[in-house]
């Protein structure tokens, strides 16, 4: 009897030990959430000597430490290839993905999404002299998309050809080199681009490029976590101060 009261003591003991280092469901980093990115998609997350978290700074970073502050919690970054997060995700390696990730119907399948926070659109950069105007011009053209990305479903979608990267600044480097025509992205992180590149400029196609909407994603049927990313973001649009967040990086990124 007494060493089965011993082995109960002991079991509930590891239990709150257990619980004590999740938080009882939530992080497994204790008292922080641990965000997901993919810290290649200026103004949105990249790395930088002093971010908002850590190394890590952005429009994304900016508003995944304030959902954590308003929590109690301290934000914590785990920074991987784009298209492992919602592997990482799924897997529970960390608790939410933000990095300007578009809520689709095919993502919705296996997470759910917050309230929107940005809404985009995809772009083409090209050289100066370039004579793409439209998308249709790319038909006969050397396309670079990042792999995963939003860019790179829209050029399949048109059923071009393309060669894709896993870094932005890999494939504008392959169009800076002259090694392919015409990069497809989002229009927030090509201005970044077009700014640090001299003989880049946009193209834009409204015809062609839907826009669409960015939101955190998290594990599927985890509504506590949803509703206190909504609370923020909710706080966030409704203050202006999303907006002033776009405005502040973006105004940076292109005057770097």
């Amino acid at each position: 009897m007494k060493r089965t009261t011993k082995l109960l003591t002991m079991t509930l003991a590891a239990v709150m030990a257990a619980c004590t280092l999740t938080a009882c469901g939530g992080s497994s980093k204790g008292d922080a959430l641990t965000f997901g990115t993919n810290a290649e998609f200026p103004p949105f997350e990249y790395v930088t000597s002093n971010g908002a978290i850590g190394e890590y700074d952005g429009i994304d970073m900016a508003i995944a430490k304030q959902i954590a502050e308003d929590n109690g919690m301290t934000a914590a970054v785990e920074n991987m290839e784009f298209d492992s997060l919602l592997v990482a995700l799924q897997n529970g390696q960390i608790d939410a993905v933000i990095a300007g990730m578009t809520a689709t119907d095919e993502r919705r399948e296996t997470v759910d999404f917050s309230t929107p926070y940005y809404t985009a659109t995809q772009v083409m950069i090209v050289k100066e002299d370039s004579d793409i105007t439209s998308a249709a011009d790319m038909a006969d053209k050397k396309i670079c998309v990042i792999q995963g990305y939003t860019g790179e479903v829209c050029v399949q979608d048109m059923g071009y050809t393309y060669e894709a990267f896993k870094k932005g600044t890999e494939a504008v480097m392959e169009l800076t080199n002259g090694k392919c025509d015409v990069v497809v992205i989002d229009s927030a992180t090509a201005q970044k681009y077009v700014s640090d590149n001299e003989g880049l400029k946009i193209v834009e196609d409204p015809s062609a490029f839907e826009s669409e909407e960015y939101a955190i994603a998290v594990q599927k049927g985890n509504t506590e976590l949803l509703d206190k990313i909504n609370k923020t973001i909710e706080k966030m649009l409704a203050d202006g101060t999303i907006n002033e967040l776009a405005v502040k990086y973006t105004e940076e990124a292109t005057a770097e």
